[in-house]
């Protein structure tokens, strides 16, 4: 009963425009026709991280707490070879998508920005999330190669460090629902303490690489509307998963 009813939740947010839910008050009425609980993921807090911004800032900030190795604030990110789209618009139209159903299923959302005019280093993002008390984080990205040919959907996690294993867990989850929904090829679950993003976070964080904007059939998926709706599902069956919060 519980999984048809998310379905049927889900199903009309889809035929919203992925409207937000929650300022309509439909699950409340889906609610009282169900009796079945409609806010799922009420209670916990999810971080949204959607990479880079309009324009890359080069000054340098630690990478890693403890350590004196610096890197760039904030990388200039990708682009589509077929579509020339940006990956800080790709990941951001994505993420939008993904806090509005998250929201709608009952959870807390933070975004770390919601415009690309912004100026916020991967270490501030991080910091962010962890003041705020996320009980995840997920950084949104898309991959570029110099390989035209290379194409796949990727998880990265800290190797060592505060909630690595956790954050394997929830990358397992996410990896597992996002290429059973979308079809994508898996790239596979990297290990790392590369990313600053990942470094200061506090809480499971895991850096989604949703797919290769520098593959030409990937990238035109990832900027359709159709494939992101199946990676915002599929990243909230992930994350449900993860919470041990079932459908059945």
């Amino acid at each position: 009963m519980k999984r048809y009813f998310v379905f049927l939740l889900i199903l009309a947010f889809l035929l919203s425009g992925f409207s937000c839910f929650s300022e309509r008050g439909d699950i409340v009425i889906f609610s009282k026709l169900t009796g079945v609980d409609a806010f799922p993921l009420k209670g916990y807090k999810i971080g949204i991280d959607p990479g880079h911004q309009l324009k890359a800032n080069n000054d340098l900030e630690i990478s890693m707490p403890g350590t004196y190795e610096r890197k760039a604030k904030v990388a200039s990110g990708t682009r589509g070879t077929t579509t020339n789209i940006a990956e800080y618009v790709t990941v951001l139209e994505i993420s939008l998508k993904l806090r509005d159903l998250l929201e709608a299923l009952g959870a807390e959302v933070l975004m770390t920005r919601e415009t690309h005019d912004v100026d916020i280093s991967n270490q501030e993002r991080a910091i962010m999330m962890n003041e705020w008390g996320a009980d995840l984080v997920l950084r949104m990205h898309c991959n570029g190669s110099t390989d035209p040919y290379v194409q796949g959907m990727g998880m990265y996690v800290r190797l060592t460090g505060d909630c690595h294993k956790e954050s394997y867990a929830l990358a397992e989850k996410l990896l597992k629902h996002m290429v059973q929904e979308t079809g994508a090829k898996k790239d596979g679950i990297f290990q790392r303490n590369t990313y600053t993003g990942l470094n200061w976070s506090k809480v499971p964080s895991v850096l989604v690489e949703m797919g290769y904007m520098t593959n030409p059939d990937e990238d035109v998926k990832l900027n359709s509307a159709e494939y992101q709706e199946k990676l915002v599902i599929g990243a909230v069956h992930g994350i449900m998963d993860y919470l041990n919060i079932s459908l059945d």
